[in-house]
């Protein structure tokens, strides 16, 4: 029998109009957006459905929205195969906390308080710092890591063979660019992001949500959950609290993340949430696995309909 593992989507993926066909097409996604909408005092499904993009990118909106949309299609996937089972989950940076939060690790409140919250604290943090990341795309870790070493920045997001990202200061990502080039990267291309995400121009936001962490329940997740840190399961609430604190200046070390589930042998995966950037990095990490999506009704049904 098929062992599956469920994929949540990070900061990134976010589009106006992610979530509506969930809110007007189920009274179960119309429900939760409301409940999150009262959780936090503000109306973020208008932001998820309407932005305007700008409003929605801000990293404090983004994140709680992609967590939400991700959530949503979580819980209507739930209702549809009754025999749907997922023996472990795993998320992008901002989806390791849904993650947690499907496994049982936090409540949906305090899930999306707390991505919420760190939002905030990471946009304060690039406020504070001239940061940047790129993607280098045609260049192995090895060498990517020589290009970090000679130019003082970081490995922030290694997601497939051939895709890696790096973070650190806007000058030096500038050079760190033009060094991967001249190593052979076929591309080398600046993100339009905030700041300098994974990396430690993030340190100033990690005792702060420690903080906010210490005051939420965490318990140990019923399914495994794998963390970006380690590539290995997360084990009980203090380690939880400690690797989400770490993981704010760690690489996001996702390719190592899915392989250890393919050696468990996990063999299909489904991606939740806006995008299918996942699946893509699934396909360039193993090709045999199963790769599913729910970022829509649409995409709900297909799922569904494959179990």
């Amino acid at each position: 029998m098929s062992k599956t593992a469920l994929l949540f989507v990070g900061q990134g993926a976010q589009e106006v109009g992610m979530g509506r066909s969930f809110y007007e097409g189920s009274a179960t996604g119309k429900g939760w957006f409301e409940r999150a909408n009262k959780c936090l005092g503000y109306d973020l499904a208008q932001i998820c459905f309407q932005g305007p993009e700008p409003e929605l990118t801000k990293t404090e909106n983004a994140q709680p929205a992609i967590f939400l949309v991700a959530w949503v299609a979580f819980e209507l996937l739930k209702e549809k195969p009754p025999t749907l089972r997922f023996d472990a989950a795993a998320g992008l940076s901002l989806g390791e906390f849904t993650a947690l939060t499907a496994a049982g690790a936090l409540s949906f409140e305090d899930g999306l308080r707390v991505v919420r919250q760190r939002g905030r604290l990471m946009q304060a943090a690039c406020d504070r710092t001239q940061g940047a990341m790129a993607a280098v795309i045609g260049l192995d870790e090895k060498a990517t890591r020589e290009v970090c070493k000679e130019t003082g920045v970081e490995l922030a997001n290694l997601n497939c063979p051939g895709q890696i990202v790096i973070s650190g200061a806007t000058e030096k990502i500038t050079q760190a660019c033009d060094a991967a080039k001249a190593k052979g990267a076929r591309k080398a291309v600046p993100l339009q992001v905030a700041g300098a995400y994974h990396s430690k121009l993030m340190a100033s936001a990690q005792e702060p949500l420690a903080d906010v962490l210490s005051k939420m329940d965490v318990r140990s997740p019923k399914v495994q959950v794998v963390s970006n840190v380690t590539a290995q399961p997360h084990g009980g609430p203090e380690q939880i609290r400690k690797l989400l604190v770490d993981q704010m200046v760690s690489p996001v070390r996702w390719e190592a993340s899915i392989r250890y589930l393919l050696a468990q042998g996990f063999t299909r995966f489904i991606e939740l949430g806006p995008g299918t950037t996942l699946s893509g990095f699934m396909k360039r990490i193993d090709k045999t696995a199963q790769i599913l999506n729910v970022a829509d009704m649409g995409s709900l049904e297909l799922t569904a309909k494959a179990f």
